[in-house]
């Protein structure tokens, strides 16, 4: 554990509360939760700083992976297809970050992030449809294989190399792609995102940058947060998570906005 203030630490708890409802609703978390360590642990290694975001993180997305899974009509066994396609690309992705400038990332992703808000205001019907009511398409193979191959092996990568957002893009790629309900894309989402950071966290941890007990106290938070969103998420439906969504990707586009223009 870091030699750091009660206070800190209370707040650090409360954003991993947060950033686990978010991440169960839409995705994003990371949005809140890293840059909260970096400015509760300044004196920390960034390495370290990323391990243990990883290490909170994928306890409050398996918490909401399970509550989801409970209710929500999730095809796990196409989840865990495209969730174990997503585990390599984040090693991949993790193995190559060393090399990579986030400076010439985060143009690239603004404009992405812009295009998908631009979207889903544009297309006020996206993702809305109840799962099962019919109005579903049928999904054919080759989107089977775009889900498993593109959503998984190329956001994985992405999340090994940079990382935020990545739970939003899952659940608006998977939604695009598999014809899914807001609610649903987002259930599978988790269950993807869990061995994105499955994949991550092992390559942190080999390389010794956790501060595990810090970690252990965040993600009793981390888990509570996320619990409850998964379950506000299934009782207020699509229109909500929509909602949600909109404000984390123009949250996110603000964030990498000022972190270019600080840069």
């Amino acid at each position: 554990m870091p030699d750091i203030t009660l206070t800190t630490l209370v707040l650090l708890c409360l954003a991993a509360a947060a950033a686990g409802w978010i991440d169960a609703v839409v995705g994003g978390g990371g949005l809140l939760l890293l840059p909260a360590l970096l400015l509760g642990l300044p004196n920390v290694p960034a390495a370290q700083v990323l391990g243990t975001n990883k290490a909170v993180a994928i306890v409050g997305t398996s918490g909401a992976a399970v509550t989801f899974l409970r209710k929500a009509p999730v095809r796990v066994g196409l989840a865990v297809r495209v969730g174990l396609m997503a585990l390599a690309g984040s090693m991949t992705g993790a193995f190559f970050a060393a090399g990579i400038s986030s400076e010439v990332l985060r143009p690239v992703i603004m404009v992405v992030l812009l295009g998908v808000a631009a979207f889903v205001l544009l297309r006020p019907s996206f993702g809305t449809a109840a799962a099962g009511d019919g109005t579903d398409r049928p999904v054919g193979r080759a989107r089977i294989v775009t889900a498993i191959v593109l959503v998984g092996g190329g956001i994985g990568f992405y999340d090994g190399l940079f990382g935020p957002g990545t739970g939003t893009f899952l659940v608006l790629a998977l939604s695009a792609v598999l014809h899914l309900d807001l609610v649903t894309a987002s259930a599978t989402a988790k269950i993807v995102n869990v061995c994105t950071n499955a994949g991550a966290l092992a390559m942190f941890a080999y390389q010794g940058t956790v501060l595990w007990q810090l970690a252990a106290v965040m993600a009793v938070f981390n888990l509570a947060g996320g619990m409850i969103g998964a379950r506000m998420a299934l009782s207020r439906g699509s229109g909500f998570v929509r909602a949600v969504l909109l404000t984390v990707v123009l949250s996110l586009v603000a964030k990498l906005g000022f972190d270019q223009w600080n840069a």
